[in-house]
Formats: structure tokens, sequence, C-alpha cells
């Protein structure tokens, strides 16, 4: 077991200093996301951003938020009406979840994103990370929590060549340097320095992690068979040969739909798939 790496004072000092430095020059003020404080938004927001790039992200959450303004008007719109303000995003489960999400909030907590951990992840598609960055943006909570820009930021930093990094060993690193002060834009500030990191570093320290995995393309990949039935579903239900049609008679069609039914968004009923 590796042993726990401890810090100086003047080190966590100077890291912070660092930190907050790059965050003054070259932080990311203006994210849509960083201009609110709403609870649900935050949520919509960290549930988008998980597997998408913020680009993509800053595209398509105004007009999400413009849709389904309220934790109520979401929990209330039928799912067909989410996916297709999702569409393009990827990993449809995610807007299901976040459906779910709602549904569980009003049900259960009076249509009031929770402020405890324990109520968060227990919300459908929420886990650790995500619950932690809710409490840490949404109610400045000095919460401890790891993504991938953090853990780049603390690899890069602390563990110099290193190999098989844990979590585990890093996310003490992360309770030791944290601004206890102002958790949500020091947050921020990490985050936007470990996304910089990339571009002046000659490799990406995160392959270092225990936990690092290449994502693999899109393009021909089981996804993009389940975005063409999901696309197909949303105008109306299929049969499945219509549905084999439309992804080109690729051979996992029948896979992919098991997959999107397994995961809820799509149920079999009279010899038609359609959307949950």
């Amino acid at each position: 077991m590796p042993k726990e790496r401890k810090l100086r004072r003047e080190e966590i000092e100077a890291f912070r200093a660092q930190i907050w430095a790059f965050y003054s020059a070259c932080g990311r003020h203006d994210l849509p996301w960083r201009v609110t404080k709403d609870p649900y938004k935050i949520l919509v927001s960290e549930v988008m951003l998980q597997q998408t790039q913020v680009a993509r992200v800053e595209e398509k959450f105004p007009k999400f938020l413009w849709k389904f303004p309220t934790v109520g008007e979401l929990a209330k719109a039928p799912l067909k009406e989410v996916l297709a303000v999702w569409a393009g995003m990827g990993y449809n489960r995610r807007a299901l979840a976040l459906k779910r999400c709602a549904e569980k909030i009003v049900a259960e907590h009076r249509g009031k994103v929770p402020r405890g951990r324990d109520e968060l992840e227990a919300l459908p598609g929420i886990g650790p990370y995500t619950a932690g960055a809710i409490r840490a943006f949404a109610f400045d909570e000095p919460e401890v929590f790891i993504e991938t820009n953090i853990r780049r930021v603390f690899i890069h930093q602390f563990f110099g060549n290193q190999e098989g990094i844990g979590d585990k060993e890093i996310l003490p690193l992360v309770e030791a340097t944290l601004d206890r002060g102002q958790p949500r834009e020091w947050y921020w500030a990490l985050m936007d320095y470990g996304a910089e990191l990339p571009k002046v570093v000659r490799k990406n320290p995160n392959v270092q992690s225990r936990h690092y995995v290449k994502q693999s393309t899109f393009k021909g990949s089981l996804r993009e068979v389940r975005g063409k039935i999901v696309r197909v579903l949303s105008e109306g239900s299929g049969t499945l040969v219509a549905i084999r049609r439309a992804c080109e008679g690729d051979a996992r069609t029948k896979e992919a739909l098991d997959a999107l039914t397994k995961d809820g968004l799509v149920y079999y009923e009279k010899r038609k798939y359609q959307l949950a």
C-alpha cells in the first residue's frame, strides 16, 4: 500500500497561490453554470458535463433550461421531449437519469434539490463526484471530490513520473489543499488549471492514473447505433424491421435495442419498440 504523501504548509500555500494566480488571469469565469447558484441549474450542468466537452455543453445548457426551466417542468415532461432537446449530447441514459432525478426531487423533496450528500447520492445517476460537485458549486460546501481535471492537476504537481496512481492517494492531497473559505471558486480554479495542462505539458498526466481509460471513438461504435435508434423512435414507435432499416442493417441493432431496453429508455409492446 502506497505511503500517504504529507504536504508541508509552505507547499500548500505555494500550490494555492499558483492555482489562484492562474485562475485570476485565465479562468473561465463566464461559463453559464458559473454565473448561477441555482441548485437545479447546477444539477443539469453537472449531468451534462459527464463525458461531454465543455463547448458542447455551453451550446446545449441554455436550450435545455429554456425548455425545462424548473425541476417541476422537467419532471412532468415526456421523455421523448427531453431526449429531443438532449440530441447530440450522447449517452442518452444521462437524460433519462436527469428526468428521473427531477421526478424524485418533486416527489420526495418538494421540488428542491437536496443539500445533503446522502440525499443527493440517492438520486438516479448521481454518484460521489456529482454529489460533491453539486454541494460545492450550488451550496459552497467544502466537499472533497475528484474528477478528470482535478486528478490531472495533482498528478502533475505532486507525483512526478510515478505510475499507477490511485485516487485514494490523491484525495488526501485534495483535502489538505482545499481552500475551505471559498470552495466553489477553488474547484473552478483547479478544473480550469487542469483543463489547460494538456496544452502545455508533453504528456497527459492522467495516463499515470490507475483509473485511466482512453475513451473509444463514437464513429462505428455501439453508442452510434443506440443514438440512431433513439432518433428513429423519437419520431414514433417502430418495428424491429423498420429500426434495422434505419440502422442500415447493422448486425448490432438488436444488441443496442436490448441495451436501451435494459437502461429503461425503450420498451417493447404490441410488436413495436417505443421510447419509455
